[in-house]
C-alpha cells in the first residue's frame, strides 16, 4: 500500500469514531511493531483532547471479534473494579471510544480494522529499564492487574492466538522441525537441541500442576514488558497497563516468568556474547517484590512458589520457539543479520542455565515477600 493511499484509509477511520469535538491533528506514535498508531489531537467547547487510533495487524490477530470482544469485557470489568475502589478509571485502565455506529471497532474498505482509545495523558511508557524503581512500578501494575482480575471468569475469553503458552505443544513442533531439517542446520546446532531433549521433562511441569488442579486458570496479559505499563509523569508510579490485545486465560505464573525473562537479564536478547548473559538476583528480587505485593492476596500459595519455574519454563519456551524457527528456515520472528534466531536461542537457553545455578536463591526470594 502507497503512503498516499494509506493516509487515505487513516482519514477514512478518523471518520467513523465518536472523538470529541474538530479532528486539528494526526499523526504516528509510539514504537510498536505489531499495529499501526496514530496520535489524534481534537478540539472542542470543552478544551483539547487526545486519542489513539490503531490499525489492527490481521494476519496476527486472526478473529478481530474474539480479540475485541476480549479487550471489552476486560476493560469494562477493570473499570468498574478501579471505581469500586476509588481510583480514576479513565487513566487506570484503557477506555475505548466506540464507532459512530456503536460498534467497538471499524471495518475499512481494504477489510482492515481500526479502534480507538482515551489517550492517557501525563504517562510515559519506557521500552528499557532506565531506574529500578520503573522495573518495580511496572511489576506492581502487573500484579495489581491480577488482583483486580481475581475473580473474573478466565475461561470466558477467547484465546486469541492458539496454544500460546503450551510449552508441551512448543516441543512438539520444535520435535518435528529437529526431524524435517528442511533447512540442513539441524547438525550446526546439536548442542542446542540436546540441550532442548535432556530439559524435556520441563515443558511438561507447568501444564502438569494446571492439569492437577494446582494452578488456577487466570486472565493473563502474556506480553508484561515494561513497555506495556503506562508510568505517571508526576509520582513515577505504574498506573495502566496498555496492549491488551494477548489477554487470554492463562497462567499467572507465566506473566512473572515472562517479564523476569526480559527484564532481569544482564543482556539484550541477541547478545552474542553469552558472558554477559545472566539472571540479576537483584533484579529478580525487585520485580518479584512489587508483582507479589501488586497481587495481594489474589495468588494461591501454590501460585507463589511456582513464580521460580514460570520464570525458568518461560525462558526456556521462548528459546526453543527461536531454535525452531532457526531449524524452519526464520520464518516467524524478523531477523536483521544471519543465525539472528540462533544467537537469540542461545541467550535464552544460557538464561535458562544460570537459573539452575541459582534456582535455590531464586525461591528464597519468593519466599521472603509471599
Amino acid at each position: 500500500m502507497g503512503e498516499e493511499t494509506a493516509m487515505e484509509t487513516v482519514k477514512e477511520a478518523l471518520g467513523k469514531f465518536c472523538f470529541e469535538g474538530r479532528i486539528t491533528g494526526t499523526e504516528p506514535y509510539g514504537s510498536g511493531h505489531i499495529n499501526d498508531t496514530f496520535l489524534v489531537t481534537a478540539d472542542s467547547e470543552t478544551g483539547t483532547k487526545r486519542y489513539i487510533l490503531q490499525r489492527m495487524n490481521g494476519s496476527i490477530f486472526k478473529n478481530v471479534d474474539q480479540l475485541m470482544e476480549n479487550i471489552v469485557n476486560v476493560t469494562t470489568y477493570l473499570r468498574k473494579k478501579i471505581m469500586e475502589n476509588g481510583g480514576n478509571p479513565d487513566r487506570e485502565t484503557l477506555n475505548l471510544i466506540p464507532a459512530v455506529g456503536g460498534e467497538h471497532y471499524y471495518v475499512d474498505v481494504n477489510r482492515d480494522a481500526w479502534r480507538a482509545y482515551l489517550f492517557i495523558e501525563d504517562a510515559t511508557c519506557f521500552n528499557l529499564v532506565e531506574r529500578p524503581e520503573d522495573f518495580y512500578e511496572s511489576a506492581l501494575a502487573f500484579g495489581r492487574f491480577q488482583s483486580l482480575l481475581a475473580e473474573f471468569p478466565a475461561d470466558t475469553l477467547h484465546e486469541t492466538i492458539e496454544g500460546f503458552h503450551d510449552t508441551a505443544k512448543r516441543l512438539e513442533t520444535f520435535k518435528q522441525a529437529v526431524e524435517a531439517d528442511v533447512c540442513h542446520r539441524a547438525a550446526e546446532v546439536e548442542s542446542e537441541i540436546r540441550f532442548v531433549l535432556e530439559r524435556e521433562e520441563l515443558a511438561h511441569t507447568l501444564g502438569r500442576l494446571q492439569a492437577e488442579g494446582r494452578l488456577p486458570l487466570r486472565v493473563t496479559h502474556n506480553d508484561t514488558k515494561l513497555n506495556n505499563v503506562m508510568i505517571d509523569n508526576r509520582t513515577g508510579k505504574g498506573i495502566c497497563v496498555i496492549d491488551l490485545d494477548t489477554v487470554m486465560p492463562g497462567l499467572a505464573v507465566n506473566d512473572f516468568g515472562d517479564s523476569i525473562r526480559f527484564g532481569a537479564s544482564t543482556a539484550l536478547e541477541d547478545e552474542v556474547d553469552l558472558s554477559k548473559v545472566s539472571c540479576d538476583l537483584e533484579l529478580y528480587e525487585i520485580y518479584a517484590r512489587g508483582f507479589l505485593e501488586g497481587c495481594g492476596k489474589s495468588l494461591t500459595e501454590e501460585e507463589k512458589a511456582a513464580l521460580p519455574l514460570g520464570a525458568k519454563v518461560m525462558t526456556f519456551e521462548c528459546g526453543m520457539r527461536f531454535l525452531t524457527d532457526y531449524l524452519q528456515g526464520d520464518v516467524y520472528f524478523k531477523i536483521h543479520r544471519d543465525r539472528h534466531n540462533l544467537d537469540r536461542c542461545r541467550t535464552q537457553f544460557k538464561l535458562v542455565a544460570d537459573m539452575e545455578q541459582k534456582w535455590e536463591k531464586m525461591q528464597q526470594i519468593i519466599s521472603k515477600y509471599k
